[in-house]
């Protein structure tokens, strides 16, 4: 897979001419790897549930994922302690239950 192009300082990722907040490059591999997991399975629900009552908590796992990541939050992760980096990816992120039921039954 090709690696999205960076910006000279590393914060950002360019896709297709738009920066991007980059991941934090901190993240053990495999806890980026976990998150990345998590953060793919909110957006198969996000799509799942689009239009429904559940698709605004689809949406709020989006987010909790990507805040572990360091690509949304408040400060960015370029300007976190050390500590504060570590927090954040460790913090506990909630999954998507397990819909296969769901999808079995279709």
């Amino acid at each position: 897979m090709n690696r999205p192009e960076l910006t000279e300082d590393g914060h950002h990722v360019v896709i297709a001419g738009r920066r991007w907040r980059a991941t934090d490059p901190d993240i053990p591999e495999n806890r980026r790897d976990e998150l990345t997991r998590i953060l793919m399975a909110w957006r198969r629900e996000v799509r799942r549930t689009r239009g429904t009552a559940a698709e605004p908590a689809a949406r709020a796992g989006v987010h909790a994922a990507k805040v572990a990541l360091g690509e949304r939050g408040t400060p960015p992760w370029w300007e976190q302690s050390a500590a504060q980096r570590r927090s954040r990816w460790e913090t506990p992120v909630p999954r998507p239950a397990d819909n296969s039921s769901d999808r079995d039954a279709e």
